[in-house]
């Protein structure tokens, strides 16, 4: 059945269901792929941790930093794969071959634009975000040689958009793999061997992310020119994209400087805090992806059926997705609560901060579930198109998170306080997209969010 889907509440479903073939072909290759960038940040952390607290604090910092224009930089993948899977769903080669060839220029232009500010502002950047005397050189020299890794990171991007919206989830999973082994060996070479400390991780983590770029470009230029629609047509496509990346980086601007703005208030809770912050904040983010992969998969096959205008079916399959997400969330959070023991020595052997992480370790596990159902239904209303929407609420729950970390400080809240603030934002986000979700609006703005030109 096609059309407009019933208006009813959530309805998700724990049961198995004809979907899930389908889902879990998307979403069980995208995990490994959403896991390789986190995984090298934890593989840093892991290597950086044992030269001292000083090093790891200036790498928590710096993450932070650099995260700012990586995360940014989502808006290309998250914009691409809906708009290309709504134009192959659609039947329209030529169009979705604009959108892959617009995706690879726009994140060009992004990616120099962004190299150029952080080569230039490292400095005030790392102390905006709270970096001490003490660790702002270490913070800087990080965020300078991993800015020169940009255009290599937004040609990766650009390429999991493409991927994605054909509906290809393994071909970036092995490139991602390839990635994060390269980043795995060159880090004790080059940190401990070369004896380059933090900058030899960042380092790494460069040549790592340019050795993935130049795999993508040789596979989409080659081997798999045509099955993505390359050569449909000519020209490139720009305009559906620049307008989906526009609400996308609205939304993901708010949610980072959330999350940035939590680091500033643990940095200036003290070196300590921020180690510790930035281990337990690895690891939540790092599972956050491996949810997202259930996003991924509501990206990619919402966007289709919407695009063929079966919304009963998207709706079916979101329902689908907000189940395995909800299973997900609460499998992750018994894991992590069996491994709190060990879990912050795999990272830190200084006893200062393992304590300090187990403060806010709670945090980590108990907001598994939650998180999982906000990223399930933030992947869906992706590929609806709902980017306006997303880009609305998410400067609210922002705001919610922004207000509650302005007390940390004043108050004496500590790193708790740091983590009821991230509870909060994660709280105002599950509650807006369960009313848009309820309200019966997937699909409902597609036609006008995604021209076909």
């Amino acid at each position: 059945m096609s059309g407009r889907p019933r208006r009813r509440g959530p309805g998700w479903t724990l049961r198995s269901s004809v979907h899930d073939r389908e889902i879990l072909a998307i979403a069980l290759p995208a995990l490994g792929a959403l896991a390789a960038d986190p995984i090298v940040s934890l593989v840093d952390t892991a290597f950086v941790g044992r030269l001292g607290v000083e090093p790891l604090a200036s790498l928590g910092v710096a993450v932070a930093v650099f995260g700012i224009a990586f995360a940014l930089a989502n808006f290309l993948p998250y914009g691409a794969t809906p708009l290309i899977a709504a134009a192959a769903g659609a039947g329209e080669p030529d169009r979705a071959g604009r959108l892959g060839r617009g995706a690879f220029v726009l994140g060009l232009g992004f990616a120099l634009a962004a190299t150029a500010v952080l080569e230039v502002a490292a400095t005030p950047l790392a102390r905006l975000m709270g970096a001490g005397p003490d660790i702002v050189e270490g913070t800087v020299s990080y965020v300078r040689i991993r800015a020169l890794s940009l255009p290599a990171v937004l040609v990766v991007l650009a390429a999991h958009g493409v991927y994605r919206g054909h509906q290809d989830t393994r071909t970036p999973l092995v490139v991602s793999v390839a990635i994060s082994l390269v980043n795995l060996v060159l880090d004790p070479v080059l940190i401990f061997g070369f004896d380059m400390g933090l900058a030899g991780a960042a380092w790494a983590t460069a040549a790592a992310q340019w050795g993935g770029a130049l795999a993508f470009v040789a596979l989409a230029a080659g081997r798999d020119r045509r099955r993505l629609a390359l050569d449909a047509g000519s020209g490139v496509s720009l305009r559906p994209l620049f307008d989906a990346g526009v609400a996308l980086i609205v939304r993901t601007a708010a949610l980072v400087g959330s999350l940035s703005a939590a680091t500033a208030v643990a940095a200036r809770v003290g070196t300590v805090a921020v180690a510790a912050h930035q281990v337990a904040f690895q690891v939540w983010f790092f599972l956050a992806l491996v949810v997202d992969a259930l996003a991924i998969a509501g990206q990619a096959r919402v966007g289709v059926h919407v695009g063929s205008g079966d919304l009963e079916r998207a709706r079916s399959v979101a329902d689908r997705l907000l189940g395995m997400g909800l299973l997900l969330g609460a499998g992750l959070a018994v894991v992590l609560g069996a491994t709190a023991g060990v879990l912050p020595g795999w990272f830190t052997g200084d006893r200062e901060v393992i304590a300090a992480i187990g403060t806010i370790y709670p945090f980590v596990v108990l907001t598994q579930p939650l998180n999982a159902t906000v990223f399930v239904w933030d992947g869906v209303g992706i590929g609806a198109g709902a980017f306006r929407y997303l880009a609305v609420s998410m400067v609210g729950a922002a705001a919610v998170c922004v207000g509650g970390l302005a007390f940390v400080i004043p108050f004496d809240l500590g790193l708790a306080g740091v983590w009821w603030s991230v509870l909060g934002l994660m709280a105002v986000r599950w509650m807006a997209l369960a009313w848009w979700y309820a309200t019966g609006s997937l699909g409902r703005r597609r036609g006008r969010e995604s021209p076909a030109t």
